[in-house]
């Protein structure tokens, strides 16, 4: 498919003289927009796209000619919530190939409220050291408050406030698509509203958007509904966008709500309130088996705090009862799959078959466990039908919140195209590509990103729909996905024919200013 140091000459007499370095016919072009695919071509020269329409009609060269028959060309897919940090940082995991072969070349780090706020000095460091996609940083609301005042569970002094809303301005300043909150977490979780809401302001003051996890996903404390309808409020009272990180309804209790999600964000929205969200096509989340657990309160203060207080909690029969009540939520001992352990011996299996194995109650294990290490799990606590309301909505992009030992990290977008595309047909290829490209260009301000037209950087896919799929499962999580032949990143190859070419085109992109 691939042929070098081609020239072409059309049968008209051209205008101009058009000379590429790649130049990708016979494919169906999906540009990210509500549009209907078409057959055309598309010329890439230097880090943009300079050409999308048909190429006999012009005159050209080209150093390189790839026929996409029977592929999608695609813009490269912007996934809004990754947890990439890491790995980007990696010498050896930089390329960022799990992202690659899902067709993604764009990446947000420092969701769940746990961006830096030194934007710039992080930008500098990933610029230097080179990175495989693009990236773009929230600065994060948790990340924020533990400068200022640690994991303390209270309200802020006033001179700390200041300083915290002095720190997203200078993060917003640097670029910063938004702030980021994980009220879930903490210290988030010891916030307040009204904390937030001045602190959003403050990113909205630079044009930013309030991103978040938000304070609950189920009915472990004020319940899923009203942790939308607090969003919304934050969103309403600073003035900014409001986005909701991986939208779900998690547990047993609170399955077959999504419409009343929806119907909450719809009505929002028809307020002219701008409110999105993101979803990732798994019925099981990701998460440390502390968070799946343990009352928040207990969280509080250092590690060494929390482990003491885990120590004590067989004396304290509330606490217990919170606890058992908490892995209920989740589906119980059987739906908690152990994903990465300080102790090899558990990853996995289901917290209820160690438990077994060893013949001792499943939650003096799950604290046996926590208090020996940091413990990761998948927990799988969503039922299909709300998966399926959710992904529905216009308004619901595609991502991954991709982490160690969930297949998500390496193929939530293809599995997405094969399960919800190809098989359930839920939703039609167009709708697929513009909800993982062009929606989140859109969403959050991103310049000449997410769409194939021309002027636009070159971040493109060739992707073969009959092979697309994820490999990763549960057992196998870090396995690369298969289908995206080609792909470029600001006009320069990253995958040849399948193959990783180790290029470190990646930039850190920032949201276009405030006008």
């Amino acid at each position: 498919m691939l042929l070098c140091l081609t020239a072409c000459q059309s049968e008209q007499i051209p205008e101009r003289n058009y000379i590429f370095d790649y130049l990708i016919i016979n494919g169906t072009v999906f540009d990210g927009s509500h549009s209907n695919p078409k057959k055309k071509s598309v010329g890439i020269t230097g880090d943009r796209i300079e050409f999308v329409g048909d190429h006999r009609k012009i005159t050209f060269s080209a150093s390189h000619i790839i026929d996409a028959s029977n592929h999608l060309v695609t813009p490269g897919f912007i996934d809004p919530h990754t947890h990439a940090d890491k790995d980007l940082l990696d010498e050896e995991k930089r390329y960022n190939l799990n992202y690659l072969t899902q067709g993604v070349s764009t990446v947000f780090i420092g969701n769940d409220g746990t961006g830096t706020h030194q934007v710039q000095d992080l930008a500098d460091l990933l610029t230097a050291r080179g990175i495989g996609t693009n990236v773009a940083q929230f600065v994060g609301h948790g990340e924020v408050r533990r400068t200022v005042m640690g994991n303390e569970n209270r309200a802020p002094l006033d001179t700390e406030l200041a300083a915290m809303k002095h720190l997203v301005a200078s993060a917003m300043k640097q670029g910063a698509l938004g702030l980021s909150s994980g009220l879930w977490y903490v210290p988030g979780s010891f916030s307040t509203t009204e904390e937030v809401v001045e602190l959003a302001k403050m990113a909205g003051r630079y044009g930013g958007i309030y991103e978040s996890h938000i304070r609950d996903e189920s009915n472990y404390s004020i319940g899923v509904q009203a942790a939308v309808e607090e969003a919304i409020d934050i969103g309403r009272r600073a003035g900014v966008p409001v986005h909701l990180a991986h939208l779900k309804v998690l547990g047993v209790d609170v399955w077959h709500t999504s419409q009343k999600i929806v119907d909450v964000i719809e009505k929002a929205r028809s307020e002219g309130i701008i409110v999105t969200a993101d979803q990732y096509p798994w019925q099981a989340s990701g998460t440390r088996l502390r968070n799946t657990i343990v009352p928040r309160k207990l969280l509080a203060g250092s590690n060494e705090d929390f482990l003491q207080r885990l120590r004590n909690s067989a004396k304290d029969p509330g606490l217990q009862a919170q606890m058992r009540e908490n892995l209920r939520r989740r589906g119980g001992a059987d739906a908690i799959l152990v994903t990465g352990s300080f102790d090899s011996r558990y990853t996995g299996q289901t917290l209820a078959e160690i438990a077994k194995s060893e013949g001792v109650d499943p939650l003096d294990k799950a604290i046996q466990i926590m208090l020996g290490g940091t413990t990761g799990v998948a927990s799988f606590n969503m039922h299909e039908d709300d998966i399926a309301r959710f992904m529905s909505q216009s308004w619901v992009m595609t991502s991954s919140d991709g982490s160690e030992g969930h297949p998500r990290k390496y193929g939530s977008f293809p599995r997405k195209y094969r399960k919800y595309v190809k098989e359930h047909k839920l939703l039609s290829p167009r709708e697929f590509v513009h909800r993982s490209s062009g929606l989140v260009a859109d969403t959050f301000n991103l310049l000449d990103r997410g769409y194939i037209r021309e002027g636009n950087f070159a971040d493109i896919s060739i992707i073969d729909p009959s092979t697309y799929a994820e490999q990763a499962d549960f057992e196998n999580w870090d396995t690369f996905s298969l289908g995206v032949r080609y792909m470029w990143i600001n006009g320069q190859l990253v995958l040849d024919d399948n193959k990783p070419t180790k290029a470190l085109p990646g930039r850190v992109l920032c949201p276009a200013p405030v006008q």
